[in-house]
Formats: C-alpha cells, structure tokens, sequence
C-alpha cells in the first residue's frame, strides 16, 4: 500500500485514518490505559463471594430467614450490587454520548473509590448493601464508557484483540482477589478485620490509576459524530504522530469507507436496523448473567455446600481466578480471525458441558480433575465475555453507542438482581447440582441466541457495521 505523511491525510474522515493504524507500542498502551479503570469492576464483582463469606464469619451477615428480607444477606448484597451497576449503565449511559468518553473515566473512578471506602467502614447488613448499591454506580457506567471508546480508537483489524487484552488485564483483579480473600479472611490484621482490607484496597488503586489515565484523548470519532472536526482532526493528527514515531516510517494511505453516515442522521435502538440487534441483545444479557455470575459469585458457596471446607473452597477458588487473566491473551491470537459471534457462542457451551461436570464434585475429588473441570467453565465464561464485550460495541453507531450498550447491557444487571435470590432459592430446594443445571441452561440458551440471531462483524470498520 502506498505510504503518506501526515500532512497529507486531512481531508479522509476520522474512521478511516484509525483504521489504517498499525497496532504499535503507543496503540497498545491506550488499551492498557483505559482498561485498568475496568479493573475494578471486575474487581467489585470478584469480591461479593468471598467478602459475603467474611461478613458471615463476622456475624454482620446471616444466612436464610435470619437475613434482611426474609433471605440470605449474601442474596441481598449481590442483588444490591447488580442493582447499583444498572442504574450506573442504564441512568447514566447516555452521558457518555453527551459528554465524551473521557470525562466519565474521571467521574466513575472517583465515585467508586470514595464509596468503596466508606462501605469498608460499616458494621450492620443494611449499611453495608446500601454502600455496595452506591459503589457499584459509579463502576456501571464506567464500563459503558471504556467499552464504545476500545471500539471507537482501535483499528477494525485488531478490535478484537484489543477487547481481549483488555480483558486480560482487567481480569488481573479476579487472582488478587482470590488470594487477598484466602489470606485476609477470616482473621484480624493490625487490628482491622481482613474484609475490612478488601473493601479499602481498591480505592488507592482507583486514585493511582485516575492520575495516570489523564494522559488519555478523547474519542475522535465522538468528536467527529458530535460536530466538532476540528478537535478530532487535531487529536487524530497528535495520535498519528505518536504511532509514526512508533512505526518508523509513513503510515498506510486511508482507505475511504464504503458506506458514509449522515451527520444527522436520525437513529433509534427501536426501529430497524438496531431493533433486532436490540433485541437480541436484551434476550441474551437476561439470561447470560445467570451463567456467569451465577458461576463466579456463588462458586465458593456452592462448594461449600457439597461439604468441602471454606478455606479449600477459597484455595480452589484462587487456583481457577489464574484462568480470566491468562485466556484472553491465548483468545487473542484469534480473537480477529474467527467470527465474533461464533465466539460467544462456543464459550457459552463450553461453560455449560463443564458446569454440569463440577456439580458432581465433593470434599474428595482429586485436586487436578477438579482444577481442569472448574478451568473450563472459567475459559468458556472468559470467551464469552470478552467476545461480547467486544461484539455489542460494535453494532450500534457512534453517535448512540453508549446508549446502546447501556441499555442492553443493563438487562444482564437487571438479571443479576433477581438471579441472585433465583440461585438461592434453587440452592435450598434442589441443592447445589440444581444450582448447576440452571446455570448451564441459561448458557444453551444464550447460545441459541447469539447463534440464530446476532449479525455478523469480522473485519468490518463499525460504520459498515
């Protein structure tokens, strides 16, 4: 392809100037950039399932009719925190498509970390839910926001590898978790109880991660959809010579887009195109969020009550959160070459097959077969996820894009409210293999879903798209 200066490139549009970026160091620190404010929503929600075990040893949460509500304070708190996470998505999204990208990484991280640490100071159940709620809205609609802007700045060649180093990093949370929980609960530590250090821990990091992250620009093609060329012309000519300087020679010529979008155009998530894209979005987040966190937040739980101890349940625990972060670098590899929707599809059966296997386990199954067997449901629930993260920022244009995915992704929060109680209600009456049909049912059907009904994207810029 013929090379071009910088100079030469002002007249394409935003779209095809990104497009045409190789994938260099700068690139890739972008992704690393955003992606650690997401972090800590995997964090947060890595947290509910050992932090609800500490708040049970320490006697401010009780389990069934002694709990808030009439149910376990471990139901109560995972629906609170879903709850927070869809008014965060849902309430808020649209601020991202009015404001830009950026300014709601500030104001989320900031929200999350004062929060967070105001909920490590509490002492009763109802307290301790009311701050989760308010905690988990700050890290909704953070999540909106870093998802359209990894859509809106990477190439189309490498958007699905970017979503899946995204992942990767953002699930770096799930291990320390794991091991901060096995080491800190139950116990006392310089005089402050250990569940108390899981709630302070984050918010340090949030503070670190807001002061590095203001080094990041503003989408250029929000900027571009919002009326404003000259400001994205200016920060896509800045981010151009910094992958320049990377690449050590001309860039690639911009290739026009094949279809153009009207500045103006008027588009709604309830008319065609979008509706069926909607649609099957929203089926597919009500019953995706029973498989996944019907598996992440209730693991140690469910194992616990197929008589294995809590602290082997929260070692198995630490072995399996090894897999989130190291998966998506190995899905990576792929993530472009393989249709994205395909890619939901498989990792939604795999946790399925393998859920089913892990309800057979007990206090005397053999380490290595249940490692491999619980390995399996993380990949397949890291697969999926990744994938979708990346599929539905892509189908919906710029200009609604956070609307979009706030709206659908707020279905799975809306989910993950009453899933939680559906799970305990399930774990009482038909025990913990019960717990395990119904997760792997959800996943086939979200399968199906994807499978029959999702659009096809690979290669494709998101104006084709």
């Amino acid at each position: 392809m013929t090379g071009t200066n910088l100079g030469a490139v002002g007249s394409p549009d935003i779209a095809a100037r990104i497009d045409r970026l190789p994938p260099t160091r700068y690139v890739w620190t972008l992704v690393a950039l955003v992606s650690f404010g997401a972090f800590f929503e995997i964090y947060d929600l890595a947290l509910s399932a050992p932090l609800s075990l500490g708040l049970l040893a320490a006697g401010i949460f009780h389990k069934g009719a002694e709990g808030l509500f009439g149910l376990s304070d471990q139901a109560t708190f995972v629906a609170v925190t879903f709850a927070g996470l869809y008014v965060g998505t849902l309430g808020f999204s649209t601020a991202a498509d009015r404001l830009g990208r950026r300014p709601i990484f500030t104001f989320a991280l900031i929200w999350y970390a004062l929060a967070t640490v105001v909920m490590g100071f509490q002492s009763t159940a109802i307290t301790m839910c009311l701050w989760r709620f308010i905690a988990s809205i700050g890290i909704g609609l953070e999540l909106v926001a870093i998802d359209c802007y990894l859509a809106e700045l990477m190439p189309k060649a490498t958007r699905g590898k970017a979503f899946a180093i995204s992942a990767s990093i953002q699930f770096l949370s799930t291990p320390l978790v794991a091991v901060l929980a096995w080491r800190l609960i139950p116990g006392e530590h310089f005089g402050i109880s250990g569940w108390r250090w899981l709630a302070f821990l984050p918010a340090i990091g949030a503070g670190l991660i807001w002061w590095v992250r203001r080094a990041l620009p503003e989408s250029p093609r929000w900027l571009e959809a919002h009326g404003r060329p000259d400001e994205a012309n200016a920060i896509m000519t800045a981010i151009e010579t910094r992958v320049q300087a990377d690449w050590g020679g001309p860039l690639p010529s911009p290739r026009p887009r094949a279809i153009a979008a009207a500045a103006n155009e008027q588009v709604s998530l309830w008319r065609p195109p979008y509706r069926r894209r909607t649609l099957t979005l929203v089926v597919f987040h009500l019953f995706q969020t029973i498989g996944y966190f019907g598996f992440s937040n209730w693991l140690p739980t469910l194992l616990v009550s197929q008589g294995i101890t809590i602290s082997r349940s929260l070692a198995y625990t630490a072995v399996l959160a090894l897999v989130p972060p190291i998966a998506p670098l190995v899905f990576s590899r792929f993530a472009d070459k393989a249709e994205r929707k395909w890619l939901v599809v498989s990792g939604a059966l795999l946790a399925a097959a393998a859920g089913l296997l892990l309800s057979r386990m007990t206090q005397d199954s053999n380490f290595l077969v249940f490692t491999a067997i619980g390995a399996s449901v993380a990949v397949g629930n890291s697969l999926m996820s990744l994938s979708y993260h990346t599929y539905q920022s892509e189908i919906f244009p710029t200009r609604m894009r956070a609307r979009g995915v706030g709206l659908v992704y707020s279905f799975s929060r809306l989910s993950a409210i009453f899933s939680g109680y559906i799970i305990a209600f399930t774990l009482e009456e038909a025990g913990s293999a019960g717990v395990f049909v119904l997760i792997s049912i959800a996943m086939v059907i979200v399968a199906l879903t994807i499978g029959l009904f999702g659009p096809r994207t690979r290669g494709l810029a998101l104006e084709e798209i």
